[in-house]
């Protein structure tokens, strides 16, 4: 049996903070706003597994209210979802993801995305795909105030 899982997240930026998307820092650009270290891309990720394997989403697993996950490396937390989709019977078919923003560029940072997405998810690369887009200056994406993530995964079983 095959389960696809949709994941959605954004988060405006800040100040202060470092930026990091697909678990892959982008030095001297604003981090984003949030509870862990905010990374858009990977908390999208991790809710489209979850969601695929009816196991919740990341807010039951890792709540912000709860001050052990404050500053969180949010690697670690998609690497503890990928053990418990793997304890539940699954593995990734693949990823699609996109990224919505008007800065950072994404492009020459993509091929370190997917292929720390991949060593993340177990996989091999070529079961990765990440895009970047703009929003074409609309809304408060478009006018540079945040990042919104799109993630799809196909969980095949294993059991």
């Amino acid at each position: 049996m095959m389960r696809i899982g949709y994941g959605y997240d954004s988060h405006v930026f800040q100040e202060g903070r470092k930026l990091f998307l697909g678990g892959v820092y982008f030095e001297g650009e604003i981090g984003l706003k949030g509870h862990s270290d905010a990374d858009v891309l990977l908390h999208a990720v991790i809710d489209s597994l979850l969601g695929a394997a009816a196991l919740g989403d990341i807010g039951s697993h890792f709540p912000d209210t709860d001050a052990k996950w404050k500053g969180a490396d949010s690697a670690k937390l998609l690497a503890a979802v990928v053990e418990e989709i793997e304890e539940a019977g699954y593995k990734l078919g693949n990823l699609d993801a996109t990224v919505i923003c008007e800065r950072p560029k994404l492009r020459p940072k993509v091929e370190a995305i997917r292929a720390r997405l991949a060593e993340l998810l177990k996989v091999d690369i070529s079961r990765v795909s990440v895009k970047g887009k703009t929003n074409e200056k609309m809304d408060d994406v478009g006018a540079g105030k945040g990042i919104v993530a799109h993630a799809v995964s196909l969980l095949e079983e294993t059991k």
